[in-house]
């Protein structure tokens, strides 16, 4: 019986016209790669090579980037942007090497959007730029969603993490070109098998390319150099 009238129809509203649903889909990230694609077409103008650093907090992008910086500066022209939810402490870090580097905080998104970039951009002479590093917040999941308009993102895992990683994270090393396996100094203190680790990522991503470093001892960092002037180099022919 219909408890607004009484009759003997079941509950109803007299009345009242039927409800139709209507689902209505946009792609979420589609502004988002509207202007990272701007950005692309930026840097390719400019002959700008441009990587997106990404990890877990800790694996080492800082002081990867200090390295890099310290020891490749007189070859290549870099600037930095910095990414973080709060403090400037790595922009400052990237200071003393020289480099111009650009603080972007995040509050709390837990990545860098490629507007971000854009407007982090303005802070750089692009003419002069060669190379643009992008260490982004530390976060294996959400910034392997986020196009920034950079070359290639590149993976960085230390070996103080578990070699299952990149099964773990499938989506962030499938999106990587490079994974850098980091700190290989403490593999005599840690249980880590670099040969499962390098296994588990050609798995998700067959074909990345894998360079075993350590940014306190150096070990390895010359076959990251080379790959880095040879993209350097491609970038400017290009542009």
């Amino acid at each position: 019986m219909c408890v607004d009238c009484g009759c003997a129809e079941p509950d109803h509203h007299h009345g009242e016209v039927p409800r139709k649903r209507i689902s209505v889909e946009e792609d979420i990230l589609a502004k988002n790669d509207r202007l990272a694609a701007a950005n692309r077409a930026l840097f390719a103008e400019q002959g700008v090579f441009s990587l997106n650093l990404v990890s877990s907090p800790g694996s080492g992008k800082t002081s990867l980037l200090e390295k890099t910086l310290a020891d490749l500066k007189s070859e290549i022209n870099f600037a930095v942007l910095e990414g973080d939810q709060q403090t400037a402490n790595d922009a400052e870090r990237i200071a003393t090497t020289g480099v111009p580097v650009h603080q972007i905080n995040t509050g709390a998104g837990c990545h860098l959007d490629a507007h971000m970039v854009g407007h982090g951009l303005e802070h750089f002479d692009l003419d002069s730029l060669q190379m643009l590093m992008i260490e982004n917040v530390g976060n294996l999941v959400c910034p392997a969603s986020f196009d920034l308009g950079e070359d290639f993102k590149v993976s960085l895992l230390s070996v103080t993490e578990g070699e299952d990683k990149p099964l773990k994270y499938p989506q962030m090393f499938r999106a990587s070109e490079i994974m850098l396996v980091n700190k290989i100094d403490l593999l005599p203190y840690v249980r880590f098998d670099v040969a499962k680790c390098r296994e588990y990522a050609e798995r998700v991503h067959p074909g990345i390319r894998i360079f075993e470093i350590s940014c306190y001892s150096g070990e390895g960092l010359d076959r990251w150099y080379d790959w880095l002037r040879e993209k350097v180099g491609e970038k400017r022919t290009k542009g």
